[in-house]
């Protein structure tokens, strides 16, 4: 008999329940309007989660593809996660980061260092995948000197004021358009054919060589190798290599915004291998915490030290810098990447997703994506959230993404059971059709 984790759906009420209907009028009265989306068939309020599977609080057991925003690669509540984190919060619970080091930020930097694309490599640890980009954008003015930034539409760096700035996304951006850092150009990310690649390319180089929108140079590039939020779009084979010649050329320091893609959803460890190619810094987060919030921004020694030496005065830190139970399940998770394969099982399961659906839905606009990271595009304004809905009410979890709503977004746990993955490619198929009427 199967446990929960490995379970197929099982809706016993049609989704939202009553539970969670209740939830949402109490939310809607603590909680700021901007946050939650509430309707009329959203959302459910989950319960508890194992695995690949989520039971919400009317009881409706749901499997997930989604990883709850790509972070339960290694499947949600993994034990060895959960033994770490229970143990460590029997020790030490919170640290001072920054003054004196709890013992494991320590065992999970060395442990980043080994794993970094440099010999000399050098982190700083955040709470938030936003946090990241900030220091890899501090990083790189105090390695260059120069305050401008090259970004690219459709980008998702996240909404603090300094990530938000680079997020090439109007909606997001314009109502503190006023309060953001006015030096970023903004390139258009390659899509489909080589046409597309070399536009955005001949764009960047005019950026880059003091032809953009405004005076200052450029002393960083951010992009993410794969947009998710966006769509799940993949840039065409050479584009990052030439990217990075150019970057390096004008003197600009070349960040990678690998939250979402590190740490095996590509089925790599992160996706820049896929082209050989190799950023100055890097900004991971997501799954690297195993289910906590936990970041890091990670760099060569030459550009990390563009950081003056502490006197006691951190010129970049926060109060939960290294938080023990944080690394404890970072630590843990990396652990479980290597000893459960997890990069060769969110190659092979990602390549048998992404083939199965390219066959049942040859009439879509197209379906895309590498690894355990998959864009349905239906060309449908709103049609990703019709389909999740209408996939939720089946007992699958997926997500609306792209610029109108017009994608659906995949990425489940890499631990998701061979059942698992043929009734969500089997729901998904039936739903697409249904809405698009195809």
């Amino acid at each position: 008999m199967s446990e929960f984790g490995t379970l197929l759906p099982s809706i016993t009420v049609p989704p939202p329940g009553p539970q969670s209907r209740a939830m949402g009028e109490r939310l809607r009265r603590v909680e700021s309007r901007n946050v939650t989306f509430l309707s009329e068939r959203f959302p459910v309020f989950w319960e508890d989660a194992v695995g690949s599977n989520v039971r919400d609080v009317d009881g409706n057991v749901y499997v997930d593809f989604t990883g709850a925003f790509g972070v339960a690669l290694a499947g949600h509540a993994h034990p060895r996660v959960r033994t770490a984190v229970e143990a460590q919060s029997a020790r030490l619970i919170h640290g001072m980061g920054d003054v004196h080091p709890p013992r494991l930020k320590l065992e999970l930097l060395e442990r980043l260092a080994d794993l970094a694309p440099w010999e000399d490599a050098r982190g700083v640890l955040a709470s938030s995948g936003s946090e990241a980009i900030e220091i890899a954008l501090k990083t790189a003015e105090l390695a260059t000197g120069r305050s401008g930034v090259l970004a690219f539409e459709g980008s998702y760096h996240g909404l603090t004021l300094g990530s938000l700035a680079v997020t090439g996304r109007s909606d997001f951006r314009e109502p503190f358009r006023g309060r953001l850092h006015d030096r970023v150009a903004f390139a258009p990310f390659p899509t489909l054919g080589a046409g597309s690649a070399w536009a955005s390319l001949a764009e960047v180089e005019r950026a880059l060589t003091g032809h953009g929108p405004f005076d200052d140079p450029i002393g960083s590039v951010v992009v993410e190798p794969i947009q998710g939020r966006a769509g799940v779009l993949v840039p065409p084979p050479g584009f990052l290599s030439r990217l990075a010649e150019l970057a390096r050329a004008a003197g600009a320091v070349l960040i990678f915004d690998e939250i979402f893609t590190g740490f095996g959803r590509t089925g790599t460890l992160f996706a820049f291998e896929h082209e050989g190619v190799v950023p100055d810094l890097l900004c991971v987060g997501k799954a690297l915490g195993g289910g906590f919030p936990l970041s890091a921004c990670l760099g060569s020694r030459e550009v990390m030290d563009a950081w003056p030496e502490s006197s006691g005065e951190a010129l970049h830190t926060s109060t939960f810098l290294g938080h023990p139970a944080s690394c404890a399940a970072a630590i843990a998770f990396l652990e479980v990447l290597k000893e459960e394969n997890l990069l060769v099982r969110a190659a092979t399961l990602g390549g048998r997703l992404l083939g199965a659906l390219r066959s049942g839905l040859a009439r879509v606009s197209e379906v895309r994506g590498r690894g355990l990271l998959i864009g349905i595009d239906t060309d449908r304004p709103g049609a990703g959230a019709s389909i999740a809905s209408a996939a939720l009410a089946r007992g699958l979890l997926v997500l609306p993404a792209g610029p109108d709503g017009e994608v659906v977004e995949i990425a489940p746990p890499a631990v998701l059971s061979e059942a698992q993955a043929d009734f969500g490619v089997e729901c998904l198929v039936d739903v697409v059709r249904t809405v698009l009427g195809a």
